[in-house]
C-alpha cells in the first residue's frame, strides 16, 4: 500500500530526519539510504522496518543536521596531525610554527552540518523511524479504508453471482432429469423401462451434478472475507484475504465444471472476472 510518513528527532548531538515511503508491493522489499553518521545502525533500522511493515516496496531515507550550526573537531585526528607535523619540523629543521586554522582545514578534522560525527545510539535512531512510521500507518489506514470500501462493492457482485447459480442449480437438477427420461424412453422406443433402475441412474447423475456443497463453501468463504474486511483491530489480513480468495475460485472452478448449463457457466465466468478484479488489489495489502 502507498503512503509516506516524515519524523524529526534527537539522535546524539544532531537532529535527524526520517522519511518512509512506501507504493504497492506484493512483498516486503526495504531500500535504506541512511548518512554515514546512522550507517552503522541499518540492520536494526531494517530489523525494525519488518516488525512493523509486512507488504510493500519500501524507501527509507534520512539527513542530519548539527544542532544550532555547532561543529565537531576529531581531536584525535587533529593530535595525530599534529605529531605528524613537528616530526617533520624536527627532522627538516623547519620553523616550529603551528597554524591551527590551517590544521582545522585538513581532511577529516571538522564536520559541520553533514553529520559525520553525532553519537547517540541505535534506540534514538529506532525511536525517530518509529515516528515516521507512525504518520505513514496513518496514511496506510486511509487508503485502507477506502480500499476496504472499494473490496465490498466488489465482493457483493461476487455474492450475488454466486446466489443467481443457487437459484438455478435446483432448475438445472430438475430439467436435466426430465431430460434422461424423456432421452431414455425415446431409445427404448416404447419398450418398457425398469422404472427403478431408472431412478437410480437418475440419482447419480443428479449427484454429479449436484453443486450445493460448492455454494455452501462459497457462501461460507465470502462470508469470512467480509468478516475480515470490517475487522477494527490494526493487524494484517493480507494473506487471509488472498487464501479466501483461492478457496472462493477453487469452488467457483468446480462448480463451473459440474454445472453442465449456459447460465450458471456465464455466472461462473463473471464470478471469476470479479475475483482476479480483487486479487489484484489484495496482493497489495498487508
Amino acid at each position: 500500500m502507498t503512503g509516506y510518513g516524515t519524523a524529526t528527532g534527537k539522535v546524539g548531538s544532531g537532529a535527524v530526519t526520517i522519511d518512509v515511503r512506501t507504493v504497492n508491493h506484493r512483498f516486503l522489499n526495504p531500500s535504506i539510504k541512511l548518512p554515514s553518521a546512522l550507517a552503522q545502525w541499518e540492520g536494526e533500522v531494517r530489523e525494525h522496518l519488518r516488525r512493523r511493515i509486512g507488504r510493500g516496496h519500501v524507501t527509507v531515507s534520512a539527513r542530519v543536521e548539527l544542532q544550532n550550526d555547532s561543529v565537531v573537531v576529531d581531536e584525535a585526528r587533529f593530535a595525530a596531525y599534529v605529531r605528524q607535523i613537528r616530526e617533520l619540523q624536527r627532522n627538516f629543521e623547519l620553523s616550529e610554527a603551528l597554524d591551527v586554522a590551517t590544521l582545522l582545514r585538513l581532511p577529516n578534522v571538522m564536520a559541520s552540518g553533514t553529520g559525520d560525527a553525532i553519537g547517540g545510539t541505535a534506540a534514538e535512531c529506532v525511536t525517530v523511524l518509529d515516528s515516521a512510521l507512525d504518520a505513514l500507518m496513518l496514511m496506510r489506514d486511509s487508503e485502507g479504508t477506502r480500499l476496504a470500501e472499494l473490496l465490498r462493492q466488489r465482493l457483493a457482485t461476487v455474492s450475488a453471482g454466486g446466489e443467481r447459480i443457487a437459484l438455478r442449480a435446483p432448475v438445472r437438477l430438475s430439467e436435466e432429469r426430465e431430460r434422461m427420461r424423456l432421452r431414455v424412453t425415446d431409445v427404448m422406443n416404447g419398450v418398457d423401462v425398469d422404472q427403478g433402475r431408472l431412478a437410480q441412474e437418475i440419482t447419480i447423475l443428479a449427484d454429479r451434478l449436484d453443486v450445493s456443497e460448492e455454494i455452501d463453501r462459497f457462501r461460507a468463504h465470502v462470508a469470512a472475507f467480509d468478516e475480515t474486511l470490517q475487522r477494527s483491530v490494526s493487524e494484517p489480513v493480507g494473506k487471509r484475504l488472498g487464501f479466501l480468495l483461492q478457496e472462493m475460485l477453487r469452488e467457483a472452478n468446480t462448480t463451473g465444471s459440474k454445472a453442465r448449463d449456459t447460465a450458471m457457466l456465464h455466472e461462473v465466468v463473471a464470478i471469476k472476472e470479479e475475483l482476479e478484479r480483487i486479487a489484484e488489489q489484495v496482493e497489495n495489502i498487508e
